[in-house]
């Protein structure tokens, strides 16, 4: 169902004579502090406000001593921030230190028989898989071994397209044990996508598992190596060898047959190496640790890549004092390795403060909505950590479900996109149990990790801001022309622009792999002559010195000269109580440039009608102004998303335009889109 609307009256159009074209409108609500609990700031490794102090502008950049103290170096460092050949910056420059030591060999001493990873298998009725501090260990030597007996050295790029299973942080951490540069691609992307990053990366070897669960089913994962590798052959690069972890151990579980003399399957070679040990490569700060390739772009991927002691510096720090994590936590972030998010807060952070990390391998609300809450309360869990996208689902499906179980978060993150205060405050209230504090951050692949955020134990919250810039970060909102944008000028209670970040920080990407002219040209020339890193998203800064993050620039709409985000109608449509979700976009308008057309899924006691259509562009209207009224409104039963969670909002403007859909191999189910042309 839908309802169109033919262009904006007269009085609607004059709402944006005042607007420039570098403004980006939100009218989002002044939403009040919400303290952290007193229980909570009685255990938090940051509760003293002199943390702040700490890591204030004039003690910057020697402030991130603190971060790095908290690693083994085999060589310290002689210069703290190397600022000579901008924007190549380099941290810790002297410093010498191995990331697999720092996430395992250091906490044997003292913690060798506690749970480091619990894996927890899709299929309820299979057991977990705890894997202790020492047989983490263990394998990682092993495979280790393997590695090396291939010719595998420092330097090297290795590309693995796996899984959350067990075997890939442990992959993973024995590529950092040798030095090796690992590029993990995410699972849910295609052979073809997998074969580019290959090609770019200059990968040898392909690192796979032969099949995974997925929503009930037991995914041929084996298949997409056969065509990445056909994919990078194409472009110039021939994969020598890939290696097959197996899901089941002695069984295939795939039915693409293995290619003689090129596929090996892992457990065969480690039947060689059992016991095996193998020294850590004591590597130079700088040396590449990994590659991320970024996602959603049209053209060449692009592959950030971030250094070894800066990097693992910044996410042990912010993984101590931002998620809060202590040893004796047992913390789940519920994302997937294959993201940014994954390799900082399931992976490198939580091991090098020797904390127990657990991995899910499937869908979150399989075989139902309470899923989530089992796992937590069967495990203990009292760190949560997850996206927008999957709070929004959680609480369409089951906004009950959460009490029904005994778990108790004393934190819970939410990251990736940003949250519109109504499902914040459900995360709030109903995840949390009012009990736990909330951690909105913003952060990118680019960025590593966590750059805006509150600091849990030392400051207050409001529902929807990623809050402040941590300290020692320096970032600001500012117009096109980079004159920055303080609230309180000519009267105005908040500014809205663009943000950027205006000195650097440890976790920063190194380059673009292979390609520094790409580097320059996509993160710093915008604002090149003050030296600032674009963000390329939007945000608001409130009265108080809140930030509101709007995303992607290009998420914005312009009607009748008015920029609106795409963020801000969402929100005021979520806000609606028959509303579980929705997804804006701009189609193209003859008379307004572009109209907003936005496609909603209801809560199941909401009637789909007529009536329900005027009340959500009234509550628009409202929360916005006229202006902002959707041309269009189309309920519909799902939105296209990727297996991360992300809504294709790219597909959806296709759907807007009645043009021919683009990609759509990343989608869970592709047939949502038939569903959604049939409510047109």
């Amino acid at each position: 169902m839908s309802e169109d609307v033919q262009g904006q009256t007269t009085d609607e159009a004059s709402e944006s004579s005042e607007s420039s074209e570098a403004t980006i409108a939100v009218h989002w609500r002044e939403e009040g502090y919400i303290p952290p609990p007193p229980k909570f700031i009685g255990q938090a490794n940051a509760s003293d406000p002199a943390i702040l102090d700490r890591f204030a502008e004039e003690n910057f950049p020697e402030c991130f001593r603190e971060y790095a103290d908290l690693l083994h170096w085999d060589e310290y460092w002689h210069t703290t921030l190397d600022t000579s050949n901008p924007p190549f910056w380099k941290w810790f420059v002297g410093g010498k230190l191995n990331a697999s030591y720092n996430c395992v060999d250091r906490h044997l001493a003292g913690d060798r028989n506690k749970a480091a990873l619990i894996w927890v298998p899709e299929p309820e009725d299979e057991a977990d898989a705890v894997i202790t501090y020492q047989e983490l260990y263990r394998r990682v030597n092993e495979f280790a071994a393997v590695l090396q007996d291939l010719g595998v050295q420092a330097g090297d790029r290795v590309t693995l397209h796996m899984p959350m299973v067990p075997e890939l942080p442990v992959t993973m951490l024995a590529c950092a044990r040798l030095g090796v540069v690992h590029s993990q691609v995410f699972a849910g992307f295609s052979g073809g996508a997998c074969g580019g990053r290959i090609a770019d990366s200059g990968s040898k070897i392909l690192i796979t598992m032969d099949g995974y669960y997925r929503s009930g089913d037991l995914l041929d994962h084996k298949v997409k190596a056969d065509e990445a590798v056909e994919a990078a052959r194409k472009e110039g690069q021939e994969v020598d060898k890939v290696l097959v972890w197996r899901r089941f151990p002695g069984q295939y579980s795939a039915k693409t047959p293995m290619v003689e003399g090129r596929d090996v399957f892992v457990d065969d070679l480690l039947a060689d190496h059992k016991g095996a040990v193998v020294e850590p490569v004591s590597m130079p700060a700088e040396a590449p640790l990994f590659l991320m390739y970024t996602s959603g772009t049209t053209g060449r991927p692009k592959g950030c890549q971030h250094s070894t002691g800066g990097y693992l510096s910044y996410v042990a720090g912010t993984s101590k004092f931002y998620q809060d994590i202590h040893p004796d936590d047992t913390y789940w972030c519920m994302a997937d390795i294959g993201w940014i998010t994954g390799h900082s807060y399931i992976v490198y952070g939580p091991l090098a403060l020797g904390t127990t990390t657990v991995l899910y391998e499937g869908t979150p609300n399989y075989p139902d909505a309470g899923r989530p809450w089992r796992v937590a309360e069967r495990l203990g869990v009292n760190i949560f950590h997850t996206s927008p996208t999957a709070i929004r689902m959680l609480r369409k499906v089951g906004p009950d479900e959460p009490a029904k179980y005994n778990y108790h978060f004393k934190h819970m993150t939410t990251v990736g996109e940003p949250i519109e205060p109504e499902a914040w405050r459900w995360y709030y209230e109903v995840v949390g149990k009012g009990e736990a504090v909330i951690v909105d951050t913003w952060w990118q692949t680019e960025t590593g990790a966590i750059m805006i955020s509150p600091l849990p134990g030392v400051t207050e919250a409001k529902p929807g801001s990623a809050m402040q810039p941590l300290p020692g970060i320096s970032a600001t909102i500012v117009d096109e022309e980079g004159n920055e944008l303080v609230p309180g000028a000519d009267e105005a209670e908040h500014v809205t622009g663009y943000l950027v970040l205006d000195q650097p920080w440890p976790s920063m990407l190194r380059g673009i792999w292979g390609d520094p002219e790409r580097y320059k040209e996509t993160y710093w020339s915008r604002y090149a002559d003050k030296g600032w890193y674009f963000a390329g998203d939007g945000a608001r800064v409130d009265s108080d010195g809140s930030v509101w993050l709007l995303g992607r620039i290009d998420d914005v709409m312009n009607v009748s000269g008015h920029r609106i985000s795409t963020t801000e109608v969402e929100s005021a449509l979520v806000g609606h109580s028959g509303v579980a979700e929705a997804a804006v976009v701009g189609a193209s308008d003859e008379t307004t440039g572009q109209g907003i057309c936005a496609f909603v899924i209801l809560e199941s006691h909401a009637k789909d009608n007529d009536n329900m259509v005027d009340e959500l562009r009234e509550q628009v209207a409202k929360e916005i102004g006229k202006i902002a009224r959707p041309r269009e409104i189309h309920v519909v039963p799902e939105l296209p998303k990727t297996r991360s969670g992300k809504i294709m909002r790219r597909l959806l403007r296709d759907v807007a335009e009645g043009r021919e859909l683009g990609d759509t191999s990343t989608l869970v189910d592709p047939s949502v889109f038939e569903a959604i042309r049939a409510s047109k």
